[in-house]
């Protein structure tokens, strides 16, 4: 790994093309609508984009369940728009990455589709993990696993001769059949796609579930409780030890081509299994979650960097720093919401932005978007809200459309007002043109932080100390480049370390920092 690889200190931007920007009219995003933006996202500062899944899917898990990984799906726009985009953006300089679903595939796609039609023992059910039930009649499921989105991980399928047959494994929806990776055809299927975009100009893939793939041979039942949504270390269904050889397989296919990166969704709590994930022949870069589990609390943000270092350190790897993403509910609602969670939230965009590394920022983290957390039930589309029996509400609360203009929904998203989600009236102050429009808006303070972690010298080194500080704050310091970053979780006004401030993220009270504020020093 080269130090100076363009994306060990990249700005990464996530777009959830649903809901970026229309361009059709039809209430969900697409790629036109990532298009027709690309401005807005040269003019953020950002280095690259990572594109949400917009290959062919019925769309039962919002595209991560594909019913073909080569070809863009008609709602997105269709491969002519993905083309458009590629080089639209690479004009503007930056890069794109996709998302790949390499642990199952849509219930749509061909292969499963073969896979039931064929009947037990054929070699196209060899391609998943079907298996006989458990009891008499085969009528209770072969092992005791659940789906992460709730209820069992098994789905038993009708035979040919309409007989109750084998069940199929599903980790998530049963729209979303698992991939059996011991077969060598799924390698060589998924070695197609890699390449299929690579070969088209994309600069790289954040790997979905890279975790997963690889099952126990024998599928033994899990011993512990699982929550929806959630997983251990020790739980059977993830991070088996052969899932590395798979990485090191498709780290083989990606170094084929210059720059290409390959960013791994790596759920793994244990430093020394995490880093595994990062050896210098697997992924380039994983993400680490940390930073998106804790509270607004001066020492659970120190534990959480310093367990990020070490985990990279293991492997010498890069550090991956993001405070949310379509999966994790949006900072300033965690940080408390209204205007005590918008503050805190920017004190720790600057604390992130601060930390040497990769950097992902998800689309409306710019704007200061909150979560949507009282979405009428009958709206609601993430899969977990049916499965868990309607008593988790799911992953759409952070993934509303965004206000681009005008003063009531859909806020220039759309020119339709049945918007995909719903978009609450309030965020007519939280728009792009509103906030262009304001000095001090939120959009205007990201612009100027990613600017400044461009071009000033300060942000070099790949290391950084701690300075001492009162238990509520957090002090650091940029080896090599000398950036000092303080963050203000407590109560009190705190005086600031030596130096010229460079910028912070709320107005000094009489030099000092306020609660729930930043500041970097040079």
């Amino acid at each position: 790994m080269s130090p100076a690889a363009w994306w060990s200190n990249a700005v990464f931007y996530q777009v959830y093309p649903r809901s970026f920007a229309d361009s059709n009219g039809d209430g969900v995003g697409d790629l036109d609508g990532v298009m027709a933006h690309l401005d807005h996202l040269v003019e953020l500062g950002i280095d690259a984009i990572w594109l949400n899944p917009v290959t062919v899917s019925p769309m039962a898990d919002h595209g991560y369940d594909v019913a073909d990984p080569r070809d863009i799906d008609p709602l997105f726009g269709g491969m002519a728009s993905i083309e458009r985009l590629i080089a639209a953006a690479h004009e503007r300089g930056i890069k794109l990455t996709m998302d790949v679903v390499p642990n199952h595939t849509s219930s749509a796609h061909p292969w499963f589709q073969a896979a039931v039609a064929a009947g037990p023992g054929t070699a196209a059910r060899e391609r998943y993990y079907f298996r006989d039930g458990r009891g008499p009649g085969g009528a209770l499921p072969p092992n005791n696993w659940t789906s992460v989105f709730g209820g069992s991980a098994w789905t038993r399928v009708v035979e040919p001769d309409g007989s109750p047959g084998q069940w199929y494994l599903h980790l998530f929806d049963t729209e979303q059949p698992d991939l059996n990776w011991e077969n060598p055809e799924v390698f060589d299927d998924f070695e197609k796609t890699l390449r299929f975009w690579l070969e088209r100009g994309v600069d790289g893939f954040r790997i979905d579930v890279a975790h997963g793939m690889a099952k126990p041979s024998d599928l033994p039942d899990a011993t512990d409780d699982v929550k929806v949504l959630s997983h251990s270390d020790d739980d059977p269904r993830f991070n088996h030890p052969s899932v590395h050889e798979i990485h090191r397989g498709i780290r083989k296919i990606v170094d084929d081509y210059s720059g290409a990166v390959t960013i791994g969704e790596v759920w793994v709590m244990d430093n020394l299994l995490w880093a595994e994930y990062l050896r210098p022949d697997e992924l380039h870069l994983g993400f680490n979650f940390r930073l998106t589990k804790i509270d607004f609390d001066a020492t659970q943000i120190r534990d959480a960097i310093e367990n990020s270092l070490a985990a990279t350190a293991i492997e010498n790897a890069v550090p991956t720093w993001t405070l949310s993403n379509h999966d994790v509910g949006r900072e300033v609602t965690r940080y408390g919401g209204g205007a005590i969670g918008l503050v805190r939230a920017r004190a720790m965009a600057m604390l992130m932005l601060a930390l040497p590394g990769t950097v992902f920022i998800y689309n409306g983290e710019e704007l200061g978007l909150p979560d949507v957390v009282d979405l009428p039930d009958e709206v609601l589309q993430d899969p977990t809200w049916e499965r868990s029996g309607r008593t988790e509400r799911g992953r759409d609360k952070c993934r509303v459309p965004l206000p681009w203009s005008g003063d009531a929904p859909p806020f220039g998203f759309s020119s339709s007002p049945d918007t995909w989600l719903p978009m609450p009236k309030d965020w007519a102050a939280l728009t792009v043109e509103k906030q262009l429009a304001d000095p001090d808006s939120t959009l205007r303070f990201f612009r100027r932080i990613i600017g400044l972690r461009k071009e000033r010298a300060e942000f070099e080194g790949t290391e950084l100390e701690w300075v001492d500080a009162p238990a509520d704050a957090v002090v650091f310091r940029r080896r090599g480049g000398g950036l000092v970053c303080a963050l203000n979780a407590g109560r009190q006004p705190i005086a600031l370390p030596a130096g010229e401030v460079i910028l912070a993220s709320a107005p000094l009270a009489d030099g000092k920092l306020p609660p729930d504020a930043a500041a970097w020093l040079a």
